[in-house]
């Protein structure tokens, strides 16, 4: 080649380089062993299977008609359900107005969520309460803030895939309780889950999505604008958060 990269080995490097942004967009620490791609060839998971979904063992149903957060707060009760629980302080449920017309969904707790036993209260956290006491110039007490797996992964890694079957229906559960008009999901893993299918944030943020009959508005993690604090994320962003805020006063 003469010390000139192929087209192939140029359109690789830039494949390589969009991926790595895009998990620096949400905080990804580590990375889990995987099989060999032989084996990963083999087992070829749909949608459902990849999330873990389909697992047999999975909770089928929490919640339902004219149950309360309370309730589903109960039926969780001291989750040993996934290995999350080994490494937990304390369950991180969630926090807010149980009738709020909005909500936000996240990832998982981080250390000092774990420590208070509350969604979004360290530093992502504290920008998270900016965007909505300042920016859309409400109380965060009036929106309903959690994540999608109750407990803190070992050093913030993403969420296994049945980590996250396993809280699925806690989770659904207190979407039935508060039965939102809105919901803004936090980042890839959160807005994954609850679109069915691995998406890339960078390209369905701030597009109108549904889930389980509910607008679903996908924008940037808190995390992720920690890292790229710019004018044009925080502007992205604030479209976002307008948008949902409006839907939700529908």
């Amino acid at each position: 080649m003469g010390g000139t990269l192929s087209s192939d080995t140029r359109e690789l490097l830039a494949s390589a380089r969009a991926l790595i942004a895009e998990l620096a967009e949400e905080g990804v620490e580590q990375f889990e062993r995987r099989a060999p791609a032989a084996v990963v060839a083999k087992q070829q998971p749909d949608a459902a299977s990849d999330w873990g979904l389909d697992d047999p063992n999975t909770v089928e149903s929490v919640g339902g008609m004219g149950q309360s957060l309370e309730d589903v707060r109960q039926q969780l009760g001291n989750c040993t359900r996934c290995q999350l629980c080994e490494g937990r302080s304390q369950i991180v449920f969630g926090d807010g107005n149980p009738d709020a017309s909005l909500m936000f969904i996240g990832e998982g707790p981080g250390q000092e969520e774990d420590r208070r036993g509350l969604p979004f209260v360290g530093r992502a956290g504290e920008l998270l309460t900016r965007m909505i006491e300042r920016g859309l110039e409400i109380s965060r007490s009036e929106v309903y803030i959690c994540n999608i797996v109750k407990c803190r992964p070992p050093n913030n890694r993403t969420p296994k895939p049945q980590e996250v079957a396993t809280c699925k229906p806690f989770l659904d559960g207190q979407i039935d309780a508060v039965r939102p008009r809105a919901i803004v999901s936090l980042g890839r893993p959160s807005t994954s889950l609850l679109l069915g299918r691995d998406v890339s944030i960078t390209r369905v943020r701030g597009t109108w999505q549904e889930y389980r009959g509910i607008p679903l508005m996908p924008t940037f993690h808190p995390a992720f604008l920690l890292r790229q604090y710019t004018p044009e994320n925080r502007r992205l962003v604030w479209e976002d958060l307008k948008k949902a805020l409006e839907r939700s006063r529908q």
